[in-house]
């Protein structure tokens, strides 16, 4: 699916043989899964972002489940990245705290895009993923708690691996961090069961969802009242003490 791009993308994809590629005025990531999912003709539907690589044999881990259990419905893969830079790597070690408590699910309630794969029947009885999240962030939290609502049975596979670029800027983390903290409440606000429990999110990181939009509102009042110096103050520090756990963990690790 091209949601409108106006890079080459056509022009290197129309020379590769078993492609089709389907161009549509820019409405946004949602939309555009949503339509390459109504015209796929496969039983099964497989997503991935313009941002990741997937490994050669990722196609064949994340449906096999799908092919040898009619009871799974969906199937979720994982990242991994080359990068080096301290940030970047920080990063990844953050999903993979999210992934140590996924396997010890036998099944999850969440499904990213980045690697992601669905019976088509069920992806198309549930509407595809939400409209209303008009850019890639969250719109498949909020299907996948849909899915996962009705009893209906999705699993991590580790070894489906895709390649990704993390933030490797404390900015650019921190950004990331806020559009992710702003979109996933209203992920919850439509599924508010999952604000308690969910299979992949830490308790200390719901807490981390609250801090960016705090940490910016703190910033706007500033310059009229005093107090939002010490809003910030409380939530910088909030943040690091959340941290005292993934950083214990880390040091085991490590």
């Amino acid at each position: 699916m091209d949601d409108g791009s106006t890079d080459k993308t056509n022009e290197i994809l129309k020379d590769i043989n078993n492609i089709r590629l389907v161009r549509q005025d820019n409405a946004g990531p949602a939309a555009a899964r949503n339509l390459g999912a109504s015209i796929a003709k496969g039983d099964i539907i497989l997503f991935t972002d313009s941002d990741c690589i997937p490994n050669k044999d990722w196609i064949q881990k994340m449906t096999e489940p799908l092919f040898k259990d009619k009871n799974i419905v969906g199937t979720k893969g994982r990242y991994k990245t080359n990068q080096i830079e301290p940030i970047a790597k920080f990063t990844q070690l953050e999903y993979e705290d999210k992934y140590n408590k996924m396997t010890k699910r036998k099944y999850i309630d969440l499904i990213d895009t980045y690697s992601a794969g669905f019976l088509k029947e069920i992806f198309v009885k549930f509407d595809g993923y939400d409209n209303s999240f008009p850019v890639a962030c969250a719109e498949d939290i909020e299907l996948s708690y849909r899915i996962s609502s009705k009893g209906y049975k999705m699993v991590f596979i580790p070894e489906a691996v895709v390649y990704h670029t993390h933030p490797n800027t404390f900015y650019d983390y921190l950004k990331k961090k806020y559009k992710f903290a702003y979109w996933r409440m209203l992920a919850l606000k439509k599924n508010p069961q999952k604000v308690v429990n969910d299979s992949h999110t830490p308790q200390t990181m719901k807490i981390q969802l609250l801090l960016p939009p705090l940490i910016l509102t703190s910033v706007l009042i500033y310059p009229f009242f005093n107090t939002g110096s010490i809003v910030f103050a409380g939530a910088i520090d909030t943040f690091f003490v959340t941290t005292i756990p993934f950083q214990l963990r880390l040091e085991k690790r490590t």
